[in-house]
């Protein structure tokens, strides 16, 4: 099993910014994507960020130039610095991984894990 904890959610002001972790943990072999997602009230679970083992990033639409994700792919951790923030990117951001776990002398296949969530407010 993998967890994956984030923290680092709250309320911030339009133009503001603030900074999400989260740290994988388990049995982990190896992790290959790390991401961030959100999901709004009514709305469907939308990609934020996402990198790659090697460092690729891609971003959804919304976010392209104010969002910036960053990976230690020694410790597991994925980290979305997030500015000029405005109220429509309020929603739950939830961490992803995934990845391949190791346990009891058995691989496992690669396999999606999720974060339970941080709530990100951006409000005056």
């Amino acid at each position: 099993q993998v967890h994956l904890v984030e923290s680092g959610g709250g309320l911030v002001q339009p133009g503001g910014s603030l900074r999400l972790s989260c740290a994988a943990s388990g049995s982990i072999f190896r992790v290959n994507d790390m991401g961030w997602y959100r999901q709004a009230p009514g709305m469907q679970r939308e990609l934020v960020a996402l990198i790659g083992s090697g460092g690729n990033t891609k971003y959804g639409d919304s976010v392209k130039g104010r969002f910036t994700i960053s990976r230690d792919v020694a410790k597991n951790t994925v980290a979305l610095q997030m500015n000029s923030l405005i109220p429509e990117d309020t929603a739950v951001y939830y961490c992803n991984a995934l990845a391949q776990t190791y346990d009891r002398g058995s691989y496992s296949n690669y396999q999606d894990y999720w974060g339970q969530g941080t709530q990100v407010t951006v409000s005056s």
